[in-house]
């Protein structure tokens, strides 16, 4: 018959002197197969590993953000006398040597152990016993995974922006770089009008300042507490839910203890928006750059150890770091549709299907700051060609500057359409190919400033030196 957590606890209460069968009993038998919602019932084992599915696996970018967690709700259960100074003081010296551990890449779910947060609660229990057992007081499975989620998506989002930040800050060093390098501009993929390397880069950093202008709205939705509304219903203890939000350093609190436990899901179909703006912007310049390098183009390159061969073509050099980026994108801009499918329909409450959000959504963070971080390394190696537009199939490219010019002669715009249309008809379109363009966001005024200045409108808004703070106060 299998043992059980009740075996443990008979064995303690009938004053068992064999502390070395005890032990091994716990470290065999009984750790392997405790799980925090344990009654006397053994679960089948194709139904525990169907349900536990890569929990584990996952679980383990949580554990840190689920020690912090423990280590505020603690120290709020002693302040209203739910633990005494002397065990919060045992509990805080082993959740942080957990933290450490974790943060060295040491801390590891066992075989059999369900999740994160039942390895934390049985190493805290093996190692003080009953006190390890009191730090689940007041709170559910179902909140104590919201406050790891919100912490990891803080942390996530950090990252993230920085990520972007990185490569908003090289493009706009491109735009004023390559400000008077000119190119041609398409519509319909047709030569339309002439524009500019330094327009072609600055328009996609100032992209990038939507993008995490979005992120920027998702990471005030996610850094408020859940903690404390328990299974979703709140708790009779009286709980200080305003102190852990203090500690754990988030912006403001999910008062209504139904409307955290609605969070679930929310918060990652709002991340996931975020992830594919990010994606749709990178994604598209990517397939800039795929043309760009194609040889009808030639407009830019790369050298050849950033780029691929062909295994019977010897003259191929393949962008393929843009491909991949590109299809990652594509990939990417299908998120929220797969976790708006996951959790439509689904009442108010708790419900497993939440658990495989994090399939869906943990690895998608880690391919967009790959993505990101790749693109930023490409760019910093990338070849500009000049004087592209003095080629004579661009000549068209100059239609416009020509009829603006009759138009400020004096001549009605539509005169000076037909006119110029006229002469392209009839061969004899011969255009000057100087480019006067001075408004604001041209190819003669930029507007690099100001797009900067927009980037740290928007980056100063972010808290998270606050949350940071409060992490590192708890943690240390």
């Amino acid at each position: 018959m299998m043992l059980t957590a009740r075996f443990y606890l008979t064995l303690k209460e009938r004053n068992c002197q064999e502390t070395n069968t005890l032990i091994f009993f716990y470290k065999n038998i009984l750790l392997p197969i405790m799980k925090l919602w344990q009654k006397d019932t053994t679960i089948n084992k194709r139904i525990e590993n169907f349900t536990v599915g890569k929990d584990r696996e996952l679980d383990l970018w949580l554990a840190k953000y689920d020690i912090a967690g423990s280590l505020a709700h603690i120290e709020m259960l002693e302040s209203i006398g739910l633990l005494e100074k002397e065990e919060l003081s045992q509990l805080q010296v082993k959740l942080k040597q957990l933290y450490q551990e974790v943060e060295k890449g040491n801390f590891v779910i066992e075989d059999g152990i369900e999740d994160v947060h039942s390895q934390i609660e049985l190493l805290l229990t093996q190692s003080l016993g009953d006190i390890g057992k009191k730090i689940h007081s007041g709170r559910s499975r179902n909140d104590q995974v919201l406050v790891d989620l919100r912490l990891f998506f803080r942390g996530e989002i950090k990252e993230l922006a920085e990520s972007t930040k990185d490569l908003f800050e090289t493009l706009l060093q491109l735009s004023e770089q390559h400000k008077s390098d000119l190119m041609p501009g398409y519509t319909h993929l047709q030569v339309a009008m002439v524009s500019s390397f330094g327009l072609w880069f600055g328009a996609y950093a100032e992209s990038l300042v939507d993008d995490v202008t979005l992120l920027q709205s998702v990471y005030k939705i996610v850094n408020q507490n859940p903690l404390g509304s328990a299974a979703g219903y709140g708790s009779s203890f009286p709980l200080n839910r305003t102190m852990t939000t203090k500690l754990l350093g988030f912006e403001n609190l999910n008062y209504n203890v139904i409307h955290a436990q609605l969070g679930r899901g929310k918060s990652e179909l709002f991340l996931s928006f975020a992830l594919a703006a990010i994606a749709s912007t990178l994604g598209k310049f990517a397939m800039d750059v795929c043309l760009y390098t194609n040889q009808n183009y030639n407009f830019i390159s790369f050298p050849d150890e950033l780029t691929t061969g062909s295994s019977i073509m010897p003259h191929k050099k393949n962008p393929d770091v843009f491909e991949l980026i590109r299809a990652k994108c594509n990939k990417l801009q299908s998120l929220p549709t797969e976790i708006s499918m996951t959790i439509n329909n689904l009442p108010a409450g708790y419900h497993r299907d939440f658990q495989l959000l994090k399939e869906s959504l943990f690895p998608a963070l880690q391919e967009l700051k790959d993505c990101l971080q790749i693109a930023d390394y490409m760019l910093h190696h990338i070849g500009i060609k000049t004087g592209i537009v003095e080629e004579e199939k661009y000549q068209y490219l100059f239609s416009v500057e020509e009829v603006n010019k009759l138009v400020l002669s004096g001549v009605p715009f539509r005169d000076a359409y037909k006119i110029v249309g006229k002469q392209i008809d009839v061969g004899d379109f011969n255009p000057s190919t100087e480019v006067v363009h001075t408004h604001e966001g041209s190819i003669g005024n930029l507007c690099t400033a100001q797009i900067q200045d927009k980037m740290k409108v928007v980056w100063d808004s972010f808290s998270f030196q606050k949350a940071e703070a409060a992490i590192a106060k708890l943690v240390n």
